[in-house]
């Protein structure tokens, strides 16, 4: 399968997923977001603050070279992608905020990613480069998710019956699409694969690690909901690699920029999957333990 092909073919993958999982949503899943402006919020200031934060020491302490610390800061700076709205949906987490938290969190990043990578920039190699946010890929992030979401919406209000019987092969072809696409990241990746990770591999590793319990422990701790910690915990700490690729490539003209962002691309998948797991199996042994009393 080539790389236009498979350019050809993501978005539409994508867009079958997320009509899958409109398929468990109605309006009132939106209405009741509000009622959890705490947990957007502590998604927000996790992934704005102190992802960020969180990045730039692990730059430090690793001694990182000066280009892959400004890629691994142009990676805590992009928003969360639309996976992150397939594994909360996969591993039971609140769909209706992370699609919320995705469409705030791209809109916010327009604004913060420039000022974050500036600065990076400048402290890291001593340059001052303006830089400006592909808005067309922005648009299409929305239109990834907004869209086909509405599709799967309406199929529910108007055919209840049979959403209910695609709800769980549904959710089955969206973890085979989900491997699929980290097989092909591999596959794609073979011949560097090796030399990325031993540039970068750690670091990326305790990124994703610390965004993705960072975006489950703050709101734990402040008093939200398990399922919404869920969605927060994948929206933090699944990334839109695709646009700190893009932006790494065409507005700043490095590829050693775009490395950190393409070992993330494959290095998500295995730790959210696996963090997915860990989250149900404990919530599974809650509730084996509240059983025998």
């Amino acid at each position: 399968m080539g790389t236009g092909l498979f350019t050809f073919l993501l978005p539409i993958t994508l867009a079958i997923m997320m009509t899958g999982l409109g398929l468990e949503l109605s309006p009132r899943d939106f209405i009741r977001v509000n009622q959890y402006p705490k947990a957007i919020f502590l998604a927000l200031f996790s992934q704005q603050i102190l992802l960020v934060i969180i990045a730039f020491l692990i730059c430090v302490l690793l001694t990182l070279p000066p280009l892959l610390s400004v890629g691994l800061m142009l990676l805590a700076a992009s928003p969360g992608g639309p996976t992150a709205n397939m594994f909360s949906y996969i591993f039971k987490g609140d769909v209706a905020l992370n699609i919320s938290l995705t469409g705030i969190n791209s809109l916010v990043s327009t604004f913060t990613m420039p000022f974050i990578v500036s600065l990076s920039i400048a402290y890291f190699l001593g340059e001052t480069q303006e830089m400006a946010m592909p808005i067309e890929k922005i648009t299409l992030i929305f239109l990834l998710i907004i869209v086909p979401v509405c599709v799967g919406m309406a199929l529910r209000t108007s055919m209840p019956e049979f959403a209910q019987k695609m709800n769980k092969p549904m959710r089955y072809l969206s973890i085979c699409f989900l491997a699929g696409l980290f097989l092909y990241a591999l596959y794609q990746e073979r011949s560097n694969v090796l030399e990325y990770f031993s540039e970068i591999g750690i670091a990326t590793a305790l990124f994703c690690f610390s965004g993705l319990v960072t975006g489950y422990v703050v709101p734990q701790l402040a008093g939200v909901p398990d399922k919404q910690a869920r969605a927060c915990a994948f929206e933090i700490g699944i990334h839109n690699t695709t646009v700190a690729m893009a932006i790494a490539l065409t507005v700043l003209n490095s590829t050693t920029i775009a490395v950190p962002a393409a070992i993330y691309s494959i290095v998500m998948y295995v730790f959210a999957t696996i963090f997915g797991f860990i989250l149900t199996s404990h919530t599974s042994n809650e509730i084996i333990s509240e059983d025998k009393f």
